[in-house]
């Protein structure tokens, strides 16, 4: 993919919006096309302002949903309505966030082999107690945000390397984690690719004991506990070694989130 000069990364453009299904993928059947029809029509009955709204994101919420179309629309409107009150510049400006991004511990690095952009949290560099709640999940959707808008044109999910290398007791954020959880869950549907857990010192267990039961059965299945023999061999087999970080045996610098160019971004809003 793309490297920008100056070891900074280049990501595609942020979503585009467009009415009708050319966004779509041609493989999609003709009774999905139809669901995401009935969808588009409830939705604009209910709150014309999400017309701009593109199929390929409905089609996430239609999937998110197993297809059916009324609970679809219920999370796509619980969505809008989080978007209106948490988001109403329609993107989180790093002005927001600079207490986390001080810290370095989130990087956009490249992507894997079908296309999707890969995040690296290098966990012990957040400091539970440094961090303001509010201000921590706000930093959650603009770093959510971020990547995907940095996906590849046709791609709509990213990947995540959890690294908990130097992991400690200070480092634990139980609420934050639980909270980025169902924000991803709830407001950002069928975006995660996979995420890969790796590096887990003993106290994560105690941790992973209080976060899991927050976890759906979707997020789940995307989840790699990576044996920490085998971190680089895991890797590779979904992110080339161009892609891969160094710090994994892979050729790529690290990119800390800020310094990720995302065309056009931060997105233009309407007024």
């Amino acid at each position: 993919m793309d490297r920008l000069i100056s070891g900074q990364t280049t990501c595609n453009s942020v979503e585009k919006r467009s009415n009708g299904d050319s966004n779509l993928d041609n493989s999609i059947s003709n009774a999905v096309r139809d669901k995401l029809r009935l969808m588009r029509d409830i939705i604009e009955k209910e709150d014309p302002a999400s017309k701009v709204t593109d199929d390929a994101t409905l089609l996430r919420f239609l999937y998110a949903r197993e297809s059916n179309v009324e609970k679809a629309c219920e999370m796509f409107a619980k969505y809008r309505k989080w978007r209106q009150t948490c988001v109403p510049l329609g993107y989180i400006p790093e002005t927001m966030v600079c207490n986390e991004l001080k810290h370095k511990f989130v990087y956009i690095q490249g992507y894997d082999k079908v296309g999707r952009p890969v995040m690296v949290l290098l966990l012990a560099r957040h400091i539970a107690c440094q961090s303001n709640m509010e201000d921590f999940k706000r930093f959650v959707v603009y770093a959510f945000d971020k990547m995907s808008a940095s996906a590849t044109r046709g791609q709509t999910k990213f990947s995540i390397i959890a690294d908990f290398a130097d992991w400690a007791y200070k480092n634990v954020n139980l609420r934050g984690t639980i909270a980025a959880v169902q924000t991803l869950q709830d407001f950002y549907p069928e975006r995660l690719g996979k995420i890969y857990l790796i590096n887990r010192p003993y106290i994560f267990w105690a941790a992973w004991k209080i976060v899991s039961p927050f976890i759906d059965k979707v997020t789940r299945q995307k989840i790699v506990f990576t044996d920490d023999k085998y971190v680089k061999e895991t890797l590779l087999k979904d992110i080339d070694e161009n892609q891969l970080p160094e710090i994994y045996g892979g050729k790529s610098p690290l990119v800390p989130i800020q310094d990720c160019v995302v065309p056009n971004w931060p997105p233009v809003t309407s007024s």
